[in-house]
């Protein structure tokens, strides 16, 4: 297919550093999603309801901007390779250490370490990769490397599918510390971002100055936030509660849950590839808002569909819109970003963004429980919820990138060279 055309022109250095970032950005969301999995388990375990178990979720969302800030300034002084190494390294560290949690007070200063770790490693790969690839290979390469994100999701639901009736929740977070293997990929196999070594060569390396950027560019940095808050909570806000809302609600076994959730991820990797190369081609923008529209179109079969087989047409359709607009997101930061600090500007704004929905997974089991309670064992209608939440998250969405710039296309060798 032609929008696949770009990637056949890559050299073995190019798609080494696209594959680090997909490969790093999937472990880390397989990770993460592992905790979605067993929240009811380990409100059993610990005896708490879900949503206080749910915090577990948000206070790694908190925590995440402080670590896209600290391994973002890093990768702007010193290079991409050796923070992104330390970020995945660390995110398998902790999540090893989070199935020995004896408490779930340790267990929640785990995941925060966790949010740390993790939240370092979206902006720096993306700026690796997407500053190593030619610009016309750039949409179709962010729709891919963000998908990373669904295709983590999806192997967390198969190794939830298989295992966790067999390993328990504990043994899932064992589990999750296999992402460490990357990192011998990358000590390896990828070379540094070109991009940054010219501005280094050049000295910009040494001027680039993350609150100077902020003061010199504050309605950017306003616009990338907000934009990136919308966005995470039309992520979470959609998937964070749905394995709940399959268990708990419609009582399906985990070997539903994985079959619908497998489903509803092939959908988001499907959506996010196409789209995020389609907006190569028609912009930035205007891909974003059409998913919106359209996704808000499927609200009423994603969680009202009444057997699996609907459901999972329902999720699979519903995350094909969801993350087709995030597949634009790694190249429309990217491109937005000030040269001298795109190794923490995209990662920091976007983390920022987390922070203010960090609390998404609550919010949505609290507004269920409150707004819609029902008899146990479900307590809530998580389904009706989750529709209202997203209909008006859809919106927000729409307007927030309508108004916003984009600068599709651009040069960041030509950037660089210019800020010389």
């Amino acid at each position: 297919m032609a929008i696949f055309a770009p990637l056949a022109q890559l050299n073995g250095r190019q798609w080494r550093a696209f594959s680090a970032a997909f490969l790093g950005w999937t472990l880390d969301a397989f990770d993460f999603f592992l905790m979605a999995f067993v929240l009811h388990a380990l409100a059993d375990e610990f005896q708490l309801p879900i949503p206080r178990v749910a915090f577990a979720i948000t206070l790694t969302l908190m925590f995440r901007p402080l670590g896209a800030l600290i391994f973002g300034i890093l990768a702007d002084r010193y290079g991409r390779r050796g923070p992104l190494m330390a970020s995945v390294l660390l995110y398998s560290i902790f999540e090893l250490l989070s199935g020995f949690a004896p408490t779930f007070t340790v267990l929640l200063v785990l995941r925060a370490l966790y949010g740390v770790a993790m939240g370092g490693e979206w902006g720096v790969g993306a700026a690796l990769a997407l500053e190593t690839l030619p610009a016309e290979a750039r949409g179709i390469a962010s729709g891919i490397i963000q998908q990373g994100y669904a295709f983590g999701y999806l192997i967390a639901a198969i190794v939830f599918g298989q295992l966790f009736e067999k390993i328990g929740w504990r043994g899932m977070f064992f589990v999750g510390v296999l992402p460490a293997l990357l990192v011998l990929y990358i000590r390896s196999g990828v070379e540094e971002s070109p991009v940054w070594k010219l501005g280094a060569h050049q000295k910009i390396g040494e001027r680039a100055n993350l609150w100077r950027s902020i003061t010199s560019n504050p309605l950017l940095y306003v616009f990338a936030i907000v934009l990136m808050a919308a966005f995470n909570f039309m992520s979470h806000g959609s998937q964070d509660l749905y394995p709940t809302f399959l268990t708990v609600q419609r009582g399906f076994n985990p070997h539903t849950v994985q079959n619908v959730t497998v489903v509803m991820n092939i959908g988001a990797i499907i959506g996010g590839t196409l789209l995020g190369a389609l907006s190569q081609r028609i912009g930035r923008k205007i891909t974003i808002c059409v998913c919106c529209v359209l996704g808000a179109c499927t609200i009423w079969i994603w969680t009202g569909a009444a057997s699996p087989v609907l459901l999972a047409v329902g999720a699979f359709i519903m995350q094909f819109f969801v993350q087709g607009a995030w597949g634009v997101v790694p190249a429309h930061l990217n491109e937005l970003s000030p040269s001298g600090v795109r190794g923490t500007f995209p990662g920091f704004t976007y983390q920022l963004g987390n922070l203010i929905t960090a609390f998404a997974a609550q919010w949505e089991a609290a507004f269920a429980t409150s707004k819609f309670p029902l008899p146990a064992p479900a307590n809530a209608d998580y389904g009706h919820a989750m529709q209202i939440i997203m209909l008006g998250v859809f919106i927000v969405v729409f307007i927030v990138t309508a108004i916003g710039p984009e600068k599709r296309g651009i040069s960041f060798e030509a950037e660089v060279t210019k800020a010389a």
